[in-house]
């Protein structure tokens, strides 16, 4: 995935909070004021990134692959 980016959102009304995604990847993701943001909206293509959205309780993380929605993966 090397020289690849991603556009990282989270929805603040739908974030619980939970910290997951910033426990997995923590250069990527920040809690702030008991919600998560992302460090910056544009990110390096990272598997990990991925993850932390599949994990969110909340489905409060897209990852958008240029106009592709690629995360969170259907179940």
């Amino acid at each position: 995935m090397s020289g690849v980016t991603w556009t990282v959102r989270i929805d603040a009304g739908l974030c619980l909070g939970s910290g997951i995604c910033a426990g997995t990847a923590p250069e990527v993701f920040a809690l702030e004021d008991d919600r998560a943001r992302p460090r910056t909206e544009r990110v390096a293509a990272q598997q990990r990134i991925l993850e932390a959205a599949d994990m969110c309780p909340a489905q409060a993380i897209t990852v958008h692959d240029g106009p592709r929605v690629i995360a969170p993966r259907p179940a």
